[in-house]
């Protein structure tokens, strides 16, 4: 019998920062470094797919303290492989170095 993995829908991210300039910081655009995606062309296909940062809250909501902010990938920042990001509410300045899910909907293939 063939060994059973996981399937994961989503590719990992970490969220750098917002976009900025030299001295103003712009919260409604993240950046965000995808796993395994080192150039603007391959960061591309990432775009218009959702983002969800996942975290803990302090109080429990229907019996679960997880809570989930959606985005949705705008366009690709620079050339190594950044993307920018546009959440719902904006990301909170704690998240910088945070974990996030890039799901692999919506599909254009």
């Amino acid at each position: 019998m063939a060994e059973q993995k996981g399937h994961r829908l989503y590719v990992r991210g970490r969220h750098l920062s917002y976009q900025r300039g030299k001295r103003n910081t712009n919260p409604g655009t993240s950046l965000i470094k995808l796993e395994g995606v080192d150039d603007s062309r391959a960061a591309r296909f990432y775009l218009g797919k959702r983002v969800a940062f996942v975290h803990r809250g302090r109080k429990a909501i229907h019996g679960s303290k997880i809570r989930i902010m959606w985005g949705k990938i705008t366009r690709p920042h620079g050339n190594s492989g950044v993307v920018r990001a546009q959440f719902k509410h904006n990301l909170p300045p704690r998240s910088f170095g945070a974990s996030v899910r890039v799901m692999l909907y919506p599909s254009s293939i």
